[in-house]
């Protein structure tokens, strides 16, 4: 039995070309970059081009671009890193954000600061009236995803973004899911601060960027030496920045292809469940959202059963939801899209599209899919 892998938005498969890349220089550069001998210079030498091939994929500036152990970090650094520069103050973010933003806002409340969720529409969208009523004189910090994890909607960062031009508080956006599928210019969205990760475009875990703006100051959540320009302590993992870069380079060379294809398995994928008679509706937007991702309602099942059957099958998707200890949290996500005496909390599944995904596979996983939704209601 064929496996077919579609949690994509979980984490996907390292790239060949990544995968080389690191081995060669875990087998041959061996050097501290912050050593000054030759061992340590090529070391460094292999950061600062990856540093120049990172910055260059969001129109930054090579110091902008902080290396961090993963998204959650750099979305932290940023969040954190703001707050404690500022001790006090009103911070802005949504309610369907990754909990790495969520429960960072959620600790520097209880240390006083105080922070408004954001509801969202129907479709998964925050509105830019609602942003805009709730700046206050004292807000400190906006954090906004670009495109959410679960259901792949697309926030109206650039908007955003236009209208904090002309407010002291600090924009972050978590693109660790949009980076590599939508095109992100950082000086036409107008943002301080942008967080991406390397296991979400084909490159390796424990490796991610958070773009910080030219000027804008932040204080370090981790201390000890001067590496990152004196932002972020640890010798850096020189290995996986190499695999990062490639993986970033070979991300935007490929966006427009990419995308195309994604949004062709998500109509065939969709096309083949109705064809096939089984009861669904999508949540969030078709269209409007990020192109490899695709969460669906199935009326009358579970989705601990579904999930468990889909496996059985041979397919490899998610629910967005948190699994601890045999049961399944609702998904904050949904809850806030829907409310949380909406059945579909607990009947929807997550299905991600990858760069090694064929059309195919796609047309396969659907008539399973399909076969198990009917089954199951």
């Amino acid at each position: 039995m064929e496996r077919i892998y579609l949690d994509h938005a979980a984490t996907s498969p390292v790239h060949p070309a990544v995968a080389e890349a690191m081995v060669k220089v875990l087998a041959e550069t061996h050097g501290n970059p912050s050593s000054i001998h030759s061992f340590g210079r090529d070391a460094r030498r292999i950061i600062d081009e990856a540093r120049t091939t990172v910055a260059k994929t969001i129109n930054a500036d090579f110091n902008d671009i902080i290396f961090t152990g993963s998204g959650t970090e750099a979305d932290n650094m940023a969040i954190s890193g703001t707050a404690r520069l500022k001790k006090t103050g009103h911070i802005i973010t949504t309610s369907i954000e990754h909990h790495a933003v969520l429960h960072t806002c959620e600790a520097l409340e209880k240390e006083g600061f105080e922070v408004t969720y954001l509801p969202v529409k129907e479709d998964g969208t925050i509105s830019v009236s609602d942003v805009k009523q709730a700046l206050r004189s004292d807000t400190i910090l906006v954090s906004i995803m670009y495109g959410n994890n679960e259901t792949g909607a697309i926030q109206p960062i650039e908007e955003i973004g236009a209208l904090l031009s002309n407010h002291p508080a600090v924009f972050h956006v978590d693109a660790v899911q949009a980076y590599g599928i939508l095109p992100i210019d950082v000086k036409k969205l107008k943002v301080d601060f942008l967080a991406l990760s390397g296991h979400k475009i084909n490159g390796p875990k424990g490796i991610a960027v958070l773009y910080a703006k030219t000027g804008t100051i932040l204080s370090p959540i981790v201390y000890g030496g001067e590496q990152e320009r004196k932002r972020r302590a640890g010798t850096e993992n020189t290995a996986a920045i190499a695999g990062l870069a490639v993986a970033a380079s070979i991300a935007a060379e490929t966006l427009e292809d990419r995308a195309s294809r994604y949004k062709q398995m998500k109509r065939l994928f969709i096309e083949t469940l109705s064809e096939n008679g089984a009861k669904f509706s999508v949540n969030g937007n078709v269209e409007d959202s990020l192109p490899h991702v695709l969460n669906l309602f199935f009326p009358g099942t579970d989705v601990e059963a579904f999930l468990v059957n889909l496996d059985m099958a041979g397919i490899a998707a998610s629910s967005g939801s948190a699994c601890t200890a045999g049961s399944i949290e609702p998904s904050h996500v949904l809850t806030a899209m829907y409310g949380e005496d909406s059945s579909k909390l607990r009947s929807s599944i997550r299905f991600s599209f990858g760069f090694n995904n064929t059309i195919e596979q796609i047309e396969q996983a659907a008539l399973k899919t399909a076969e198990i939704a009917k089954r199951l209601s």
